[in-house]
């Protein structure tokens, strides 16, 4: 009996100090994950086709040239107000008369934390927000109005 008792004495703090490790190991930070830098390769034939325009295409066949044009002029940084976007989808082949953009001045003529502005595809929309909260897109079907965005727009007059 004296053995049992002596084991049990043994096994006790065992398991106690076995039991804290497993909690405290849940306490112990992790290090933050690594983010490795992987190069390009150099040869221009690994490298994805630059999307293209489909002017007879949908929205949605149109969405990843629009991201194209609109990051790529987002970073090139400049006056990224609605007027230059729109400037700049013009230059990039879509159709003035076919897009909408909504004011980037405020009603006390401050910058708008945000713009959107879009351009129709037939029956569907190219949709893009740009502003405070980053770079947005999507391609949408044409609401029952007839137009891509909703509320007050900028007429588009130059």
């Amino acid at each position: 009996m004296r053995r049992v008792e002596t084991l049990q004495r043994a096994v006790v703090p065992v398991a106690v100090v076995a039991a804290l490790a497993v909690v405290l190991a849940g306490c112990v930070p992790t290090p933050a994950p690594t983010h490795t830098h992987t190069p390009k390769p150099s040869s221009s034939s690994s490298e994805a086709p630059k999307p293209t325009l489909n002017l007879q295409g949908t929205a949605n066949d149109n969405l990843a040239y629009f991201n194209y044009v609109n990051k790529n002029f987002i970073d090139e940084g400049g006056d990224l107000s609605g007027r230059p976007f729109i400037d700049n989808l013009v230059k990039a082949g879509f159709p003035k008369v076919d897009m909408e953009v909504t004011p980037d001045r405020t009603t006390v003529n401050l910058a708008a934390d945000n713009i959107s502005f879009s351009v129709r595809m037939g029956d569907t929309c190219l949709i893009g927000q740009y502003g405070n909260t980053g770079y947005a897109s999507t391609a949408q079907k044409l609401l029952s109005t007839g137009r891509c965005l909703v509320g007050t727009t900028r007429k588009i007059d130059w």
